[in-house]
């Protein structure tokens, strides 16, 4: 059997769901992940830019995200450092409105567990934005999961998305700055420079 990555790589499993988006696209996922890495991105899914170019976060939130990990781009996208799985693979689409449609559970409940299983170095897990967080910490609010990081670090960082959306958020919890990205940014180098 082909390793999961390349079997994630050729999944069609969605292809009659996008086609019904008002973006209909295609699936192509992202695959982004190798064994040996040891920081794991847990995201939720690859956006427009991403679909296009094929890499994760290849956008103004992936340079929000290296910022806040005091990365540069070069280590960012090494494989054998840090493997980026979102909880979908594939760019979701646009609804009639031109909001972002949540990535389909079908994927993470298709290919999760045993992408994760293929990931056995991971010692930092970034839980980024609301679906990755439910997934990986169980229900609860962003900003709580985020505001007690000391209850899961120093193996995971619950983190909001990066997202230009949240600049607001980031304004209304200066917490965030002051207090997690230090950890974050001391942590990610323990992790990388080992």
């Amino acid at each position: 059997m082909a390793p999961v990555w390349e079997r994630v790589a050729a999944c069609r499993l969605c292809a009659p769901r996008f086609a019904a988006t008002a973006t209909r696209h295609g699936p192509r996922p992202v695959v982004w992940f190798q064994p040996g890495a040891r920081l794991l991105i847990a995201s939720q899914a690859p956006g427009a830019r991403a679909h296009e170019s094929g890499i994760p976060f290849r956008d103004p939130s992936g340079e929000r995200l290296r910022e806040w990990m005091a990365v540069s781009e070069e280590e960012f996208y090494d494989k054998s450092r840090i493997a980026i799985v979102p909880m979908g693979f594939c760019f979701p689409g646009y609804d009639a409105a031109g909001s972002d449609i949540p990535p389909p559970a079908v994927c993470a409940q298709t290919w999760r567990n045993e992408a994760m299983g293929a990931l056995p170095d991971i010692e930092l897990t970034l839980v980024v934005g609301g679906t990755a967080q439910a997934w990986h910490l169980g229900r609860g609010a962003v900003t709580e999961r985020v505001r007690n990081w000391r209850d899961h670090a120093p193996a995971v960082f619950a983190l909001p998305h990066p997202s230009w959306r949240n600049t607001a958020w980031l304004k209304k919890n200066p917490w965030f700055a002051a207090e997690v990205l230090p950890a974050l940014r001391a942590r990610v180098r323990e992790v990388l420079d080992a």
